[in-house]
């Protein structure tokens, strides 16, 4: 099993993304993108960004042992088989509570939080847009509504957007989902 420690720099294997590790626990690993995002995956799903002197150093090294790959294209062998036990999962989640985006809400006012959480919704938006990142949930619980109404306006004037209220079993009635659809340029 690979292990991660914090500050460790790393990719994700299956996607462009880049960051640092900020968290470790059991066997997920939260990062922080390069683009200030934060972002948790399976330790299978990442690779450590190593520093080219150490690479060749490793190269050079007798560390490598030949291997003996068999080319042979005989009888088909069985081919394992994966069961997604969350087909869920991977789907980057955003919570929008302001007690997880700032340290403290003191002396900020309704307008300051709301206004806070517009940006970061828009900055995870445009994220995905850039990195084609299929689908997000934003977690804005129930309240009021006034951020799941916010949150409705802004999306709605995306124009390769779709959104809905996210699964109901998972999130109850406080988180939406958001598909980006790709343009095929």
């Amino acid at each position: 099993m690979k292990s991660f420690n914090i500050n460790d720099k790393v990719s994700v294997l299956d996607d462009a993304i880049d960051g640092v590790v900020v968290g470790v626990k059991n066997d997920q690993i939260t990062i922080e993108t390069t683009d200030g995002f934060l972002l948790t995956f399976n330790v299978n799903e990442l690779i450590k960004q190593h520093n080219t002197n150490e690479l060749k150093h490793f190269i050079k090294s007798e560390n490598l042992v030949p291997k003996n790959i068999d080319l042979t294209f005989g009888k088909k062998r069985n081919a394992p088989s994966f069961k997604s036990d969350n087909a869920e999962k991977g789907i980057p989640e955003f919570d929008l509570h302001i007690e997880k985006l700032v340290k403290s809400k003191g002396g900020m006012s309704n307008y300051d939080i709301l206004t806070l959480q517009s940006e970061t919704a828009k900055r995870h938006i445009e994220f995905a847009i850039r990195n084609r990142i299929p689908k997000i949930v934003f977690i804005h619980g129930v309240g009021e509504g006034i951020l799941k109404a916010e949150l409705d306006f802004m999306l709605g004037r995306y124009e390769n957007i779709s959104f809905q209220d996210a699964n109901y079993q998972k999130y109850g009635l406080g988180a939406t989902e958001v598909y980006f659809k790709q343009n095929l340029k």
